[in-house]
């Protein structure tokens, strides 16, 4: 019998740790070995009980999350689940602590009363527990070492456009395959699994980072051009790319979800097989579940080139391995060679 998950859960508010606790209940696969109101408290129990996951909450007294984060990534990596409010400056928090190395960012919702408020957060904790912690520290500074390519590198022989599908881990993938990419790059769409408002921070900050590229949240009826990224916004409506007079244009639709998703990468990667078909190249990242299989293959069954990332340089080899296992994916490559390699590939 596999051995239960221990968890630390560590916020300086008692009513979210009750509703945590309240919401593990249900789920006889972990066990909450722990409960610390702040980081020093939390320290001391890292040691002594040795945690498989904490969650951790960002704003508390004494030492915030991020700084708590930072030493433990730094000093002993443990899978960390962020429990971070829904709003603008949570995300912004949010956006930073995945870039640091937490494993994943559960949005707090700003009315915590209802018993179903942290629903969705013992399924993150036990994907955590089978990740590999130090793989996500090591993308989160191989993002630091990547020179990208100077304005003036022209794509050897583009494609049409670009679309990518991501989840957990795809904040640091994302970031290291876009900064490979030169300035006239084909336009580039991604759908990256995240709640609405953490999108935008995380358009903001890529764009910020990356000048080489325009990358922005999608917007409905948007004609898409060379250096575009457009990323699928969070929050209940699915991307889509339509060919309009001689163009591609994003669609915002709203449709229900997608293997549990909206936006759905299958969603987007469906609507570039039909409206871009062999011109086109499709990418699936890091991430749980199976999301974008499906659609990574009506892709390929379109004539487009795809590929997936592979086992080693996940943070969780999910929708990579079912796109694998499906034969969606020609080419299964390293994090690292994502983007040379997409760079060296032809249109069929």
């Amino acid at each position: 019998m596999e051995q239960p998950v221990k968890v630390l859960v560590v916020d300086d508010s008692r009513t979210i740790r009750a509703l945590i606790r309240r919401s593990f209940a249900q789920y006889p696969q972990i066990v909450i070995c722990g409960e610390a109101a702040n980081p020093i408290e939390a320290r001391d129990l890292i040691i002594k009980d040795q945690p498989d996951v904490i969650t951790l909450d960002v704003e508390m007294p004494g030492m915030n999350g991020l700084q708590f984060l930072e030493k433990i990534m730094r000093l002993r990596p443990i899978p960390v689940v962020m429990v971070s409010a829904l709003t603008a400056r949570g995300a912004e928090t949010a956006i930073t602590a995945l870039q640091m190395g937490a494993f994943d960012c559960f949005p707090k919702p700003v009315s915590v009363m209802g018993a179903d408020a942290f629903a969705g957060l013992a399924a993150l904790v036990i994907q955590a527990a089978h990740s590999c912690p130090g793989a996500r520290v090591a993308a989160a500074n191989q993002v630091a070492s990547v020179k990208p390519h100077s304005p003036e590198r022209s794509w050897a022989r583009g494609f049409d456009l670009i679309a990518i599908g991501s989840s957990t881990g795809g904040v640091e993938a994302l970031e290291q395959v876009l900064v490979g990419f030169p300035q006239q790059s084909p336009p580039i769409v991604i759908c990256q699994h995240m709640p609405a408002l953490f999108t935008a921070s995380f358009a903001n900050r890529l764009d910020q980072k990356i000048t080489a590229l325009s990358i922005a949240e999608g917007r409905d009826g948007e004609v898409l051009s060379r250096g575009d990224v457009r990323i699928a916004p969070g929050g209940g409506r699915h991307m889509v790319v339509e060919r309009r007079d001689g163009h591609y244009v994003t669609r915002l639709v709203s449709a229900p979800p997608v293997n549990g998703h909206c936006p759905s990468v299958d969603v987007l990667f469906d609507s570039v097989a039909d409206s871009v078909g062999r011109e086109a190249l499709g990418i699936i990242l890091t991430g749980m579940g199976q999301d974008g299989a499906e659609g990574l293959l009506a892709m390929k069954r379109a004539g487009a080139q795809t590929m997936a990332q592979d086992k080693a340089s996940s943070v969780v080899y999910g929708m990579p391995r079912v796109a694998a296992e499906i034969g969606a994916a020609e080419h299964i490559v390293p994090l690292s060679q994502i983007a040379a390699a997409a760079m060296a590939m032809r249109v069929h």
